[in-house]
């Protein structure tokens, strides 16, 4: 499957982070964007609250000349961090009486997050879901149309 080079680089970046114990959706230099924005925190003045999809006046100044982050818009980097709050579990925008997950950096809500911000960068790339699986189980007329090759020891 051709990807872009902005989704691949994601991809590596965001992988790397989970296996690594790198991603933590509390830390904006450690969370999804962080991670894809390599670590850096800057992207945090796109919004005036974290979570939001709302750009600050600095966001929309960004958004206007057209400025990307390791080629992402603003409106994608916060489009991003929602999706991946959200899918683990945060109330966004984030504030300190929104629920929140009892255990932010389980790997269990760490994959849930991925999976869905990594639907979200397919998306935005129009590419199919790199993640999704289900083709592997189609069959037609009881036999399977994809044959996975398997290699014994």
């Amino acid at each position: 499957m051709k990807t872009t080079k902005r989704l691949e680089q994601a991809l590596i970046k965001l992988y790397n982070a989970y296996h690594n114990n790198r991603l933590n959706p509390e830390d904006c230099t450690a969370c999804a964007v962080g991670n894809i924005l390599d670590n850096n925190d800057s992207w945090k003045h796109l919004s005036n609250d974290h979570g939001s999809l709302e750009l600050s006046y600095v966001g929309r100044v960004h958004q206007n000349l057209g400025r990307k982050f390791n080629g992402y818009t603003p409106q994608e980097i916060l489009k991003i961090e929602k999706v991946f709050l959200d899918a683990c579990g945060f109330k966004t925008p984030l504030c300190h009486y929104n629920t929140k997950p009892e255990n932010p950096t389980s790997n269990e809500v760490l994959f849930n997050g991925l999976s869905d911000v990594v639907e979200l960068l397919c998306k935005l790339d129009n590419i199919p879901n790199v993640m999704d699986y289900s083709k592997i189980f189609e069959q037609e007329n009881g036999e399977p149309i994809y044959h996975l090759k398997t290699f014994l020891a």
